[in-house]
């Protein structure tokens, strides 16, 4: 079985077996090779020792040398290369304590999560796979190396690893791995928040993010995401809705996949993380009427706070969280569909943010009942046709856009302050109801008038 190395991977191979040492691409660059996918990066495993390893190229960078890797620098482009190695005690559920290099491939393979993660491969001996990986890829199976139990106590992480792989690559569970999960779940309150949120994000814009159901099957998301847990637990007695606040959260994550091919990897990661929290608010939002329907009055500013305290939470960005909060916020925004209303509706959710919103009312609405859905993505259709013509037409939608500015004011005989900027909202107020007002003439007479 023949995999095409990159040329600088072969490079490095080359000058290491070369000097007598062994040298393989080892982990998800072989694994991704052989399901037919570009790797992102190539890892190199040798036994060769950090400080041969150094001494044998040029520009080398010490990334992890106590723990055997040094990254080459081959022009702009780094190679991380890792000596064989055997983990010693891990005390804190990441790193072992120490590492004995050894010059066994095998122990260096066996200490590796899963087994479609525990291949090696160079062009002379071929795909080296001592723990059943192939067959794990063709069978679509994540079983961990040796006992999956010892595997995540090594690095709890690597139980949020396995759900994410599951998503990934559309696998199951081994059995012994999954029991190992449940087990092991609590042990994942000594992740940083960081590596928590790398891993849930690459569950969330894979192919199959509905795996996140699995996260509560097996116990894991009562530690990282509780407020899932909850959401699973609420019931929506209503006719518009046919699942649970949870099951609808997966239904509607899972209809947003459709939507993968028209956005950019930014906008994806947005409507997932959207989708994922929007109805986070319902449970606590929830009362039953005499009648026994629930309803969910302001469930979307609860949502919104709840999506902020788990972004802050999981370390986000600001730019991440300032867009989840608006969408989550106005996700069930609806108002009769007028030219001046739409135009409100895009200063109040942001220009930029208009053309995803469309996408998360269709999720939602797709993962509630078949009550009244036609007429409900009809709404949103016909919303979206005003939107589109006011693009085009290029209506004023900000201060800035308006044909008086502040200087403009002054001029007047404004002075400036907090009376300036109210004006200057009032006129923007006109000219969302009417844009053709937007003229200096006209918003000037107003003024004075």
């Amino acid at each position: 079985m023949h995999i095409i190395l990159p040329d600088k991977v072969k490079l490095i191979i080359k000058k290491l077996t070369d000097e007598g040492f062994e040298a393989y691409a080892v982990g998800g660059c072989v694994r991704d090779s052989l399901l037919g996918k570009i790797p992102n990066d190539w890892d190199i495993t040798t036994s060769a020792s950090p400080l041969q390893v150094k001494s044998l190229f040029r520009r080398t960078i010490d990334t992890g040398i106590r723990h055997g890797t040094v990254t080459i620098m081959l022009g702009k482009e780094g190679y991380e290369v890792t000596t064989y190695r055997i983990d010693g005690v891990y005390e804190d559920g990441r790193h072992p304590k120490q590492v004995t290099f050894t010059k066994s491939l095998e122990e260096d393979l066996k200490r590796r999560d899963f087994t479609i993660n525990a291949m090696a491969y160079n062009d002379e001996a071929g795909i080296v796979d001592m723990f059943g990986g192939l067959d794990d890829l063709e069978a679509g199976v994540i079983k961990a190396v040796g006992d999956p139990v010892d595997r995540f106590k090594e690095d709890a992480l690597r139980i949020l690893r396995a759900v994410r792989f599951a998503a990934q690559l559309d696998y199951v569970i081994d059995d012994k791995t999954l029991n190992a999960v449940k087990e092991l779940a609590p042990t994942l309150n000594k992740i940083s928040a960081e590596r928590i949120r790398t891993e849930l994000q690459k569950l969330l814009v894979s192919k199959h993010p509905e795996k996140i159901l699995t996260l509560y099957e097996t116990g894991v998301s009562k530690v990282i995401l509780p407020e899932f847990d909850v959401c699973m637990e609420t019931e929506q007695n209503n006719p518009h809705h046919m699942y649970s606040v949870g099951i609808h959260t997966v239904e509607a994550l899972k209809n947003s996949v459709g939507y993968d091919k028209e956005l950019s990897t930014d906008d994806i990661k947005l409507l997932r993380l959207t989708m994922l929290f929007h109805d986070f608010g319902k449970p606590a939002a929830r009362i039953t009427d005499d009648s026994g329907k629930d309803h969910f009055h302001g469930h979307a500013d609860i949502s919104e706070r709840i999506a902020v305290n788990i972004l802050n939470r999981l370390k986000y960005d600001n730019d991440t969280i300032n867009k989840v909060r608006k969408l989550v916020k106005y996700h069930d925004h609806r108002k009769r569909l007028t030219e001046p209303r739409v135009r409100r509706t895009v200063v109040m959710i942001s220009r930029e943010l208009m053309p995803l919103w469309f996408t998360v009312r269709r999720c939602d609405i797709c993962a509630q009942s078949f009550m009244d859905r036609e007429a409900k993505l009809k709404d949103v259709a016909d919303c979206e046709s005003i939107y589109n013509r006011i693009m085009a037409r290029g209506d004023c939608l900000s201060i800035k856009e308006l044909a008086v500015s502040g200087s403009d004011l002054i001029a007047a005989g404004i002075k400036p302050g907090p009376q300036l900027g109210d004006i200057l909202d009032e006129m923007l107020n006109e000219v969302l109801d009417e844009p053709s007002h937007n003229t200096k003439e006209w918003l000037m007479e107003r003024l004075n008038k």
